[in-house]
C-alpha cells in the first residue's frame, strides 16, 4: 500500500506537508526546540505572540500544574516587532515548514502595525490573529467575545494583507459558532480553536490565589473533551478549514479532533512534557492511517459528522 498523503490545503497557496503544528506560546520562536527535534518536519509553527512593542508579561508566578493540565498567566510576554524581525525571523526563514505569526495587541492599530510590517516578509506564510487570550487585562479578548468587534478587526486586517489569516477563537464565550461565522464573513481564511479556558488556583495554606495575575488559562488533557466539542460545533457551522487544539497528547487524540472536523491539529501543553511531542503525535497519526489503509489524511476529516 502507498504511503498516506498527509498534505493539508489551507488555501491554494498554503499547503501544509502534514497536519501537525505547534501552538503559540508553547514552542517559543522555534529555535528553542531545535536541540530536541527538527521543527522543519512539522506541518507548521505558530510563533509566540508578537505585539508592536516588547511586553514584560504578568507578574510571577505565571504557571502552575493542575490535575491533568496547566494554568498559565504569561500575559503575552514577547520581544516586540523590531526585535522579532531582526533576531527571530531569520531562523524561522531557514525552516522547511509553514510559519504563522501569532499577532496580539491592545487595539486594532496594534494588530494592523504587526500585520502590515510582516506582510512583506517571504518567510511569513500567514498570521494567527489572537483574539482569545484570557489572562491579560486588556487586549485581544476584547475583540473575541462578540461577533461584531471580531468581524471588524478581521475585516480591517483583510484589507491590508493578502497573506493567510487564521483567527484564533476563545471558548470563553456564550456561542462560539456566532463568532466563527462572523469572522468568516469578514474574510478569515482559517479558524484555530480553542484557546485556553479561564481558570484559577488558590493556595489553601496562604489563603490566596497562586498566580500573580489571579486568573490564568487552563490547558492540557483536562480541556480535551471541551475543545473537541467546540471543534465539532464550529466545523459544522463554517466552510473554511479548522485547526483544532486543546489537550492533544498523542496520535489518537489528534485523530479524534480530525474526525470531529479539524483539517489539522496543533500541539501545546504536551510540548512542555516532551519537547518532541509534536513529532511523536505525527508518527502515531501515520501508524493509525496505515492500520486503517487511509490513502489521504483528508478522508477522516469530519467523518464523525456522518455517524
Amino acid at each position: 500500500m502507498a504511503e498516506t498523503d498527509l498534505k493539508v490545503k489551507l488555501r491554494d497557496d498554503v499547503i501544509l506537508k502534514n497536519p501537525v503544528l505547534v501552538c503559540s506560546g508553547t514552542f517559543g520562536y522555534g529555535r528553542e526546540f531545535s536541540d530536541f527535534m527538527d521543527p522543519g518536519k512539522l506541518g507548521g509553527i505558530f510563533t509566540k505572540a508578537i505585539t508592536p512593542e516588547p511586553r514584560a508579561g504578568n507578574p510571577p508566578p505565571r504557571t502552575i500544574e493542575t490535575p491533568a493540565g496547566m494554568l498559565n498567566a504569561i500575559g503575552l510576554e514577547n520581544v516586540g516587532l523590531d526585535v522579532f524581525v531582526k533576531e527571530k525571523l531569520p531562523y524561522l526563514a531557514t525552516l522547511d515548514t509553514a510559519v504563522f505569526i501569532n499577532v496580539a495587541g491592545s487595539s486594532e492599530d496594534d494588530y494592523i502595525t504587526v500585520v502590515d510590517r510582516l506582510s512583506v516578509e517571504d518567510a511569513v506564510d500567514g498570521f494567527e490573529i489572537n483574539i482569545s487570550c484570557p489572562n491579560v487585562k486588556s487586549g485581544g479578548i476584547a475583540f473575541g467575545t462578540h461577533p461584531e468587534p471580531a468581524a471588524q478587526l478581521i475585516a480591517a486586517l483583510r484589507n491590508i494583507t493578502d497573506k493567510l489569516i487564521i483567527t484564533k477563537l476563545s471558548p470563553n464565550v456564550t456561542e462560539i459558532t456566532d463568532i466563527a461565522r462572523a469572522v468568516c464573513d469578514a474574510g478569515t481564511d482559517v479558524l484555530s480553536l480553542v484557546n485556553t479556558f479561564r481558570g484559577m488556583a488558590i493556595d489553601a495554606v496562604a489563603q490566596s490565589p497562586v498566580l500573580g495575575n489571579v486568573v490564568g488559562g487552563l490547558s492540557g488533557p483536562a480541556i480535551k473533551a471541551l475543545a473537541l466539542y467546540n471543534v465539532y460545533q464550529v466545523s459544522l457551522s463554517v466552510a473554511v478549514p479548522v485547526i483544532g487544539m486543546g489537550g492533544i497528547s498523542n496520535g489518537i487524540d489528534a485523530v479524534e479532533f480530525m474526525l470531529a472536523g479539524a483539517d489539522a491539529v496543533s500541539i501545546g501543553t504536551a510540548n512542555f512534557i516532551h519537547p518532541d511531542a509534536a513529532l511523536r503525535v505525527l508518527g502515531e497519526i501515520v501508524e493509525y492511517c496505515e492500520s486503517k489503509r487511509i490513502i489521504a489524511i483528508g478522508e477522516i476529516v469530519g467523518k464523525a459528522h456522518r455517524k
